[in-house]
């Protein structure tokens, strides 16, 4: 390779700047899956409307198990979030199942028999975390368990040194603010 092409793609490389594309699937008015990297105003809109929609569906079991259990609203939501993305139907690579995604040899214990059931899983869940939250001093430490285990917690009396752990709180946590947010928010128009 010639001198100047070497220096022209190094050029590119540290000088251009990252190239940005959207790249989204909708549903055409003919009921046809589309593939684009370019989405309009219109389907951005729809398509965060049906995101918003699909965040909502839950809300009200949610809110029966946090005030059962003592658990933050946005906390649970934020958990669901971040195991599921609110598929009820997930399964992780490790088995994990449902929306707060329960381990199978949790669930005669925190009386799941459909861990499929969006009322189960949720209520399941939320005891399981409640258990968490009562066990450690503080909500970096409850997740950490709910992630790894509180045998992991236990036997490092911190947060484990695990990468997926780490920034699962981390993005748990994120997603727990915003939902304190847009709780305060919605609690302000009632």
């Amino acid at each position: 390779m010639k001198i100047g092409i070497k220096i022209y793609l190094l050029w590119v490389i540290f000088f251009a700047g990252p190239v940005h594309a959207e790249f989204g699937k909708y549903i055409d008015a003919n009921g046809v899956v589309r593939f684009t990297n370019t989405l309009s105003i219109e389907e951005k809109n729809r398509i965060n409307n049906r995101d918003r929609s699909q965040r909502r569906k839950y809300d009200n079991i949610i809110r029966q198990a946090g005030n059962l259990y003592g658990v933050s609203y946005a906390l649970i939501k934020a958990v669901i979030h971040a195991e599921s993305n609110f598929n009820p139907r997930a399964i992780s690579p490790k088995g994990a199942q449902g929306l707060m995604q329960i381990l199978p040899e949790n669930n005669a214990a925190l009386s799941i028999s459909d861990p499929f059931d969006p009322q189960q899983n949720i209520m399941g869940g939320t005891k399981y975390l409640g258990r968490m939250l009562s066990r450690y001093p503080n909500v970096s430490l409850a997740l950490a368990a709910y992630n790894a285990g509180p045998g992991a917690v236990d036997k490092y009396q911190k947060i484990p040194p695990y990468k997926e752990t780490r920034i699962y709180i981390h993005r748990v946590n994120k997603l727990y603010r915003y939902y304190m947010q847009l709780d305060d928010k919605c609690s302000g128009l009632n």
